[in-house]
């Protein structure tokens, strides 16, 4: 179960590093392209504002890496650290949307996982 849960936010947080290298202009991805744009277009946060997001996405694509580290090892703080890892994950998706809008659900998958997982005994 854990070795799963691990692969999973390992996945999760590569996937993250996407809003980075496109916002950061290091990829061009035909798939998402570079925008200075967020919620739903709606916002025009500029060059410097899509960058700020770029370090945002790069700070939960770490976090995600040593949550599922902390998953692997069994760490005591794993649990808190990853729930409060998919919520600041779920706030970016919503702000990159529609782009992101699969992480959301992700987001939503791993947070009612924890939960269910907690409450079923499976989890610490």
């Amino acid at each position: 179960m854990h070795i799963a849960l691990a692969v999973i936010l390992f996945g999760h947080g590569f996937a993250h590093l996407v809003g980075f290298v496109v916002s950061w202009r290091i990829a061009i991805l035909k798939e998402i392209p570079y925008k200075t744009t967020v919620l739903a277009d709606s916002v025009n946060v500029g060059d410097l504002g899509i960058r700020v997001m770029g370090i945002l996405w790069l700070i939960a694509a770490l976090a995600f890496a040593v949550s599922g580290i902390g998953v692997l090892a069994r760490l005591p703080w794993w649990l808190p650290v990853t729930v409060i890892v998919a919520a600041f994950s779920f706030f970016l998706c919503i702000i990159g949307w529609p782009d992101s809008r699969i992480g959301v659900f992700i987001n939503v998958a791993i947070v009612a996982f924890l939960l269910v997982g907690r409450q079923m005994g499976w989890l610490p």
